[in-house]
């Protein structure tokens, strides 16, 4: 998961729609700064990030039914709705999603009342436009980045110590296992538990189906079909109506003298990133040929081995021969003559030494059969390695098409920016105008991907209660297949749970061993971190061979914290590793989000930790006090920055103090007197190269 960029709407103190934070991601410069004043919103914007992908928030963000923009809320008519959200859009494994979670509020005489959240999704396709997912939006981010785990790579750097609390050792212990397959081995025992119990209910009884009820359901569903058809109808009219008037927009761009070399290459640009993307998905799906059709040649090589060593041994015991085979001979004993005329009599001297070659020629339908299978298997090499000669040169291919659209799409939002910054005003304009053209036509491909889902969920369950309508009643056949089914899963259930217990004991040694190589670069203590069998955390001095509990500090105990979660990501790039051994595409790439890190360390572990920090995640964002910034951590991480900005915070106070940071040669303001009775926050983008 790499994270791209992160929108707010009337959340917290931030109101209205904030701009767009594109967030750093390269490989050297992979660190994003945000600045601020305490109370200016940094914590806030954590808890956007773990509130749109998990709902969830951290321990220090206060009031979280307070989620709307006070502002907002007091700008609002009585009865009208609020609109509070945050979108979020990320890469992963080549694909690149947007999430947006948003709640609405109404206004009324006393109160304001908050809904339900509702979380929305949209994958890009290969061709560039936006689809829904085949699953529900909370699986898709379970499944990139499990909600047991956020709080290792989302947190709190002032509260990060309460990870190595005794109550949190539970919480710690089932969050590890997921990346060794415990977790899955977890899920699948459960769901064997369920399918026994599921057994031994359909053997107890046969429940007849409601079909009056049934047809009903299927009345509703098809009624709610035709409607959201219907509005896909009215989506697809008004995308094309869209589509006009951005060629049109586009178009007059085209006849300004001023932007017309600007706008023909920018319709240049698209055509070749729509190529490019055309190319990707041929590729994408030359690909999946490949791999359906000789991807099995890789997984044979301990069988191809297996079947060498077992020729070899049967040629070094003698069982297989050359030369003279056991059918020639005995044919020769039959017929009672020698290929040389000489009378092979039964009891005579001829007949007995012919007899005794029986025992040392072999069998020539087995030398066919083995040399058969030797060539075989020396051909399924050949293809293993041309295999991976042809997935290597498509996966390049594909990684090619990748850089090359990143760059078109670099260069096209260059364009838009000189465009929209343009002198001439009908020229940024018309820009603005195309952006929310854009920013339109993307809302609605949202909502068309949305409804598509919809409508393939209507269908769905269309089909199963038609299948429910007809089913039959369970015969004796079927129950006894059921009672052979639930001996085949206890039999699963005993051998998972003896292939757990044996991940577990391997997993928790790796994970110690790596936590003290971490904490050992921090940390200038003699102190050793070690994990137990309940995965309590802990630190241990070794006096006179004895190891000793050591009541650690704050400071040590954030250490202790953040090396446990360098390991974490250590572990799941190892974790991804094996899965690219399977043709899985890498997922090895993790951001870490983190408020305010380095708040009550000394001088020599903030300057360790300002080291260390860049390199535990292949992203790293970080929300900084101005003290927390200055001198040694300012001094390390300046060379990492990709992006930075600084929260402004507006202050309704009337004697408010005005504040400043002064970063790059530059000098932005951190608070300042607000021109209205509110608070609020404006984020502001620093470009130290000017």
């Amino acid at each position: 998961m790499k994270l791209a960029s992160i929108k707010l709407c009337n959340f917290r103190s931030f109101y209205g729609k904030t701009p767009e934070i594109i967030l750093a991601g390269g490989d050297v410069r992979n660190t994003t700064i945000i600045h601020g004043n305490n109370g200016s919103g940094k914590t806030s914007l954590l808890n956007a990030f773990t509130w749109v992908l998990y709902e969830k928030f951290s321990a220090a963000f206060a009031s979280t039914e307070q989620l709307v923009n006070k502002r907002a809320i007091a700008e609002a008519k009585i009865g009208q709705p609020v609109e509070c959200w945050v979108e979020v859009e990320w890469e992963h494994d080549g694909k690149r999603y947007n999430v947006k979670r948003l709640c609405r509020g109404y206004k009324n005489q006393t109160d304001f009342n908050l809904g339900k959240t509702e979380l929305r999704m949209q994958v890009a396709g290969d061709d560039g436009r936006w689809y829904f997912p085949p699953q529900q939006p909370e699986e898709v981010i379970g499944q990139i980045l499990p909600a047991s785990l956020h709080q290792y790579f989302f947190f709190d750097g002032e509260r990060i110590e309460e990870i190595v609390r005794s109550d949190k050792k539970a919480e710690i212990a089932e969050a590890t296992k997921i990346f060794l397959g415990v977790e899955v081995i977890n899920r699948s025992i459960n769901h064997l538990k369920e399918a026994k119990k599921s057994l031994e209910n359909e053997l107890k009884s046969i429940g007849n189906s409601e079909t009056k009820q049934l047809l009903k359901q299927q009345n509703n569903i098809e009624e709610e079909l035709e409607s959201v058809t219907k509005r896909q109808t009215e989506i697809k009219q008004e995308l094309e109506y869209q589509e006009t008037l951005k060629k049109e927009t586009s178009n007059r761009l085209r006849e300004l003298s001023a932007a017309k070399e600007l706008e023909e290459r920018r319709q240049e640009l698209e055509k070749q990133k729509a190529s490019n993307q055309e190319n990707l998905k041929e590729s994408r799906e030359t690909l999946k040929k490949i791999i359906s059709a000789r991807g099995y040649t890789v997984l044979l090589s301990e069988s191809i081995a297996q079947f060498r060593l077992i020729m070899n041994d049967l040629k070094q015991g003698g069982k297989l021969k050359s030369g003279i085979s056991r059918e020639f001979v005995t044919d020769l004993l039959n017929s009672k003559s020698c290929i040389c005329g000489t009378n092979l009599r039964a009891g005579s001297h001829s007949h007995e030494n012919v007899r005794k070659l029986l025992d040392q020629a072999g069998s020539s339908a087995v030398e066919e059969t083995a040399i058969r299978m030797s060539a075989q298997v020396d051909e399924f090499d050949k293809q293993a390695v041309s295999f991976g000669e042809e997935v290597d040169r498509e996966q390049a291919r594909i990684n090619q098409l990748r850089q090359t659209i990143s760059q078109i799409e670099g260069e096209l939002d260059n364009i838009q920016e000189r465009l929209r910054k343009d002198a001439n005003e009908e020229i940024s304009s018309l820009q603005k105008r195309l952006d929310e053209i854009e920013e339109k036509i993307k809302h609605l491909m949202l909502e068309q991907g949305a409804i598509q889902q919809q409508i393939v969920n209507f269908k769905t369950q269309l089909e199963g209660l038609g299948k429910q309508v007809a089913k039959q009643k369970l015969n004796e056949e079927r129950q006894e297949l059921a009672q052979r089914r639930i001996a085949a899963t206890q039999d699963a259930i005993e051998r998972l749970m003896n292939v757990r217990e044996l991940q577990e004991k391997q997993f928790r040694l790796q994970l110690e061993k790596r936590v003290q190589e971490i904490f050992s670069e921090i940390s200038f203590t003699p102190y050793v971190p070690k994990i137990s069998e309940k995965y309590e955390l802990t630190l241990v001095e070794n006096t006179s061979g004895l190891e000793m509990l050591v009541a650690a500090s704050t400071g040590e105990n954030q250490i202790l914290s953040l090396s446990f979660i360098a390991s974490i990501i250590d572990r799941v790039g190892e974790w991804s590793e094996k899965r690219k051994m399977l043709l899985v595409p890498d997922s090895s790439t993790f951001p870490i989000v983190m408020d305010s890190p380095f708040g009550s360390l000394d001088v020599l572990s903030r300057r360790r930790i300002a080291q260390t920090i860049p390199k535990l995640a292949n992203q790293l964002i970080v929300l900084v006090s101005q003290t927390q910034w200055r001198g040694e951590v300012e001094e390390e991480i300046t060379a990492r920055i990709g992006r930075e900005y600084v929260l402004t915070y507006y202050s309704s106070k009337q004697d408010c103090e005005q504040d400043y940071i002064d970063l790059g040669g530059e000098r932005y303001p951190l608070v300042k007197q607000s021109p209205n009775e509110f608070e609020y926050t404006e984020i502001i983008e620093i470009n130290r190269e000017g």
